[in-house]
Order: C-alpha cells, then sequence, then structure tokens
C-alpha cells in the first residue's frame, strides 16, 4: 500500500486524505484533477463536501541525515516520507568557496568588520531546518494538520551519564535502558565493536569492566556479541587488543551533536505555526517502536514519536515517499580557475523553452533511434536537446511535458513496497 492521496476542494482548502484507488475513480469519471505530482495530490472539480475533515497530526523526528515524517490520523499512518538533508554538500561547498577567498584575500586584504547574529546556525545546520520548515508549511496547505509530534532530543544525555538522578519517572523504569541502548547503536553502526558482525543479537558490554574500576557512564559502555563479550572476560578494550575503541567511546556522536544543534530552533519553528506541539525523546520513540514490533525506520521512528506513539497502526506493505534536499542551483555567475580567478562565461539561461534542470518531465518520441517514453529529471541546453534521467540523451523539448516543476527537492518511491524496499522512481499515480 502507498501513501494516501491528498485532497483539495475547488477552493483548494484541504480535505482528508483517500484512498488511491478511490483517486483513480475521481480522475476517471473527470471529478477530479492532478493538482501535483509530489506529494501526490488532487482537486476536485464539484462542489466542497459538507462533512469537515478529520485532524491529522504531522509527527516528526529530525535526523543528523535524513528525517522521518508521518501523517498520523486517528492512530493511523495515512502518509509517511523520509526527508535526505544536504548539509554536507553545503559543508563541502562553503569549504571550497571559503578557500578561494582566503587565496584572494592574502593578496588584497579586507577589514574584519563583520559580525554574526546571536543563535546563528551553521549554514549546514539552518539548511535542516530550513528543509523541516518548508515541508510543514507545504503538508498544513495540503492536508487539515491540527497539531505537530517532534523528537526535541536524541539521546536523554542527563539520564545516560548518571543513571542515578532523581525526579523523572521513567528514568527508574524500563524506559532508562532503552535511552542508552538506541545510543549506542547509533554510535557503534549496529556491529560489534571487536569482531565486526553484524545482524546477531548484540549485548552491551563495559570497555573497562566494572571489576576493574570500571563505571556504567556511556562513555564506557559498547556493543559486542556475546561470543566476543565472554572472550574478552575481564580485560580491558586494548588488553583485549582493541585500543581504538576506548578512543571513539569518548567521541562525540555527530549526528546528535547536529540533531542536538537545531532541536530548539526546529522547536521554535514549530511552535511559531501556532499549533499544539508535543515534544518526546529519542529512547521513547525506540521504546514505542520496539514494543510495537515495528522494524528501524525513519519514517516508522517519526509515527512511534512522543506518548501519542505508543499505539499507531501500520501497513506492512506501506511505500513512504524518499524526499533528497538538492537546493535550487547556485548564486555562482561563473566557474572558478585554481587560483579562484573567474573563467569562462557567465551562465546565461535558466529556463529553455520553458523548462529548467530539475524539472520532472514525460517525453513521448514517436519514432526514431529514441522511440519510446522517458520520465524523469531533465538536464537543459540551449539548443534545445534535453537529457531525462541522467541517462537518456539527445530528446527534443518539443516532446516533452511537464510534470514537475523543480521545487529544490527530488522524488522516489520504493518500487516493491514494505519496511524494507529499495529505493526507485516513481512513475504516474500511487
Amino acid at each position: 500500500m502507498q501513501n494516501r492521496v491528498f485532497v483539495l476542494d475547488t477552493d483548494r482548502r484541504p480535505l482528508s486524505p483517500c484512498h488511491p484507488a478511490r483517486a483513480r475513480e475521481l480522475l476517471r469519471t473527470g471529478k477530479a484533477a492532478i493538482f501535483r505530482r509530489y506529494p501526490f495530490t488532487i482537486i476536485l472539480n464539484g462542489a466542497r463536501p459538507d462533512a469537515d475533515p478529520a485532524p491529522l497530526t504531522l509527527k516528526v523526528d529530525p535526523g543528523g541525515k535524513t528525517s522521518g515524517l508521518a501523517l498520523v490520523q486517528n492512530s493511523r499512518v495515512v502518509w509517511a516520507a523520509e526527508l535526505t538533508h544536504r548539509g554536507a554538500q553545503i559543508k563541502a561547498a562553503l569549504q571550497k568557496r571559503r578557500a578561494i577567498r582566503r587565496s584572494r584575500r592574502n593578496r588584497k586584504p579586507r577589514f574584519l568588520n563583520r559580525t554574526r547574529r546571536a543563535g546563528r546556525l551553521a549554514p549546514s545546520l539552518q539548511s535542516r531546518v530550513d528543509n523541516l520548515r518548508s515541508w510543514c508549511v507545504r503538508l498544513r496547505r495540503l492536508t487539515p494538520v491540527s497539531g505537530i509530534s517532534m523528537e526535541l532530543v536524541r539521546f536523554d544525555t542527563q539520564l545516560m551519564q548518571n543513571a542515578e538522578v532523581t525526579g523523572v519517572e521513567y528514568q527508574q523504569g524500563e524506559l532508562a535502558g532503552y535511552e542508552v541502548r538506541e545510543y549506542l547503536l547509533e554510535k557503534w553502526g549496529r556491529t560489534c565493536v571487536y569482531c565486526g558482525a553484524s545482524g546477531v543479537p548484540l549485548e552491551v558490554e563495559h570497555i573497562t569492566p566494572k571489576a576493574r574500576g570500571g563505571s556504567d557512564r556511556v562513555s564506557n559502555l559498547a556493543l559486542a556479541c556475546r561470543e566476543c563479550n565472554q572472550a574478552k572476560g575481564s580485560r580491558t578494550a586494548a588488553e583485549f587488543g582493541h585500543a581504538a575503541v576506548q578512543a571513539k567511546a569518548r567521541q562525540p556522536l555527530e549526528g546528535a551533536a547536529a540533531v542536538n544543534a537545531t532541536r530548539w530552533a526546529v522547536w521554535r519553528m514549530f511552535v511559531a505555526c501556532g499549533l499544539p506541539v508535543e515534544v518526546g525523546a529519542g529512547g521513547r520513540t525506540q521504546f514505542n517502536r520496539t514494543r510495537q514490533g515495528y522494524p528501524k525506520a525513519h519514517w516508522i521512528d517519526a509515527a512511534c514519536v512522543g506518548e501519542s506513539g505508543g499505539a499507531v497502526r501500520l501497513c506492512a506493505a506501506h511505500q513512504p515517499l524518499q524526499i533528497k534536499a538538492m537546493g535550487r542551483g547556485t548564486r555562482r555567475m561563473v566557474n572558478c580557475d585554481r587560483y579562484g580567478f573567474p573563467r569562462g562565461k557567465a551562465k546565461q539561461f535558466k529556463r529553455v523553452r520553458g523548462f529548467q534542470t530539475g524539472d520532472i518531465v514525460r517525453a513521448v518520441v514517436p519514432q526514431g533511434k529514441k522511440k519510446g517514453v522517458y520520465e524523469g529529471a531533465v538536464s537543459i541546453r540551449a539548443s534545445g536537446s534535453f537529457k531525462i534521467g541522467g541517462q537518456v540523451d539527445g530528446i527534443s523539448w518539443r516532446y516533452c511535458r511537464l510534470l514537475h516543476r523543480v521545487d529544490g527537492y527530488d522524488y522516489s518511491i520504493p518500487p516493491g513496497g514494505g519496511f524494507n524496499s529499495s529505493h526507485g522512481f516513481s512513475r504516474g499515480l500511487p
């Protein structure tokens, strides 16, 4: 089963999402038209239904590289997506630009008269906040969202570092163990730190055994398979021949650091929307997901966020929409040589024959060597001979029909469905 289809009335007001079969029937009979391809949305040609739409809750699991999104209606997930951020690409681009500018400014220095506003986030982190804001606004326009639930902290670091603190009820219960285990699974990549085995039961192991003065702090914990844990015995990781394990245990988790750096900015952004905001910790998310027997996935984590995530219904064949942030081009007018000076001509065309690079098009070539039907993102040329899907080249603009205007994101849907499907390009109506 794929995502439900978003529905708008004739005044572009959001209604409750409908089943894909219902959307096909409305399109076939002419009672609706396609409004947007990604996420797939139809607009009714007739009158608005009398009944008010059932409200939905937007649930978000912010991540360092990928964030999960889910729309829940009456405890049932009706739409889900995984949003891949481009923070690493932004950081690499800024480092390249800095190197070029530094070279130029060594030849022609400038005064240090620039200031940064208080609370400023690095561009690679701010892009994560902007991506979530963009999709929050977009989903509110297309669906009757009445509340937001987000994971505010990836890990409760105070609880993990000092499990004896008091004042919070769940610290004395089963949730404390889920908080620590979720952190360790993320930290060590769900593999044994000694033999690298994956897909086997893993045990929480003390790098420096408690019998040798080791503590229960998370910086002294790792994951090991049963065989390695028993073979290590009362030796330290260094004595067992793995001194690098202790060094890595003290290093911060990069993904968790990015989430913690942006968590309050994301929270303030959601609060500014004017909707009720529920928050939860990553340990509770895993606790809810494990209790209900759901596998690990970003969109499933989003559905299980917070107290309301303790009882959600998922379909095993659900196909979440895969969204990848691509940016909206570049502000650089010309390329630079290795010394930082401009080379070549300034870019001249952003659109050719009404098409822009990144637009999703459908081309029907009736004859010739390229005869066939092609669908995908287009790369334009001033000559009008385009490249579609990154593979098929030399398609004339005359055969192309616009399906989805470029909006800074790339879209795909797992072809086979289910929790463990691989990614593939989406074709047509869900």
